[in-house]
């Protein structure tokens, strides 16, 4: 199986297994899709080093703490897991787009 094959798969199983419809990924206005993504396909941990006063701390830019499978997978499964991702975001980000052109055509006057 192809790499977009197994990314489309995937993308599948969470609407399907998962329950991550597009309604669902509406409520990730905030770029999670997209940090989760990215999380995923880095080579190893992504963190930001922060210091104040002296102390130094990691923060890890995952945005779901309660929700993290990430150690769980091997490489290919966890690049897969951030193509589906990017998927879900870029079908999120469209369905705004297409929402916001079609707000646009209307009329004036007509807020349907």
């Amino acid at each position: 199986m192809y790499g977009i094959e197994m990314i489309a798969e995937e993308r599948r199983r969470q609407i399907e297994e998962e329950g991550w419809t597009a309604e669902h990924d509406e409520q990730h206005a905030d770029g999670e899709l997209a940090w989760a993504a990215v999380c995923y396909a880095a080579p190893r941990d992504v963190y930001k080093h922060e210091e104040f006063n002296g102390v130094h701390s990691f923060r890890d830019p995952w945005p779901w703490r309660y929700w993290d499978k990430r150690e769980k997978h091997d490489r290919i499964r966890q690049l897969v897991i951030a193509g589906a991702l990017i998927a879900a975001e870029l079908d999120r980000l469209d369905a705004d787009a297409e929402e916001i052109r079609e707000t646009m055509m209307r009329p004036e006057g007509d807020d349907q």
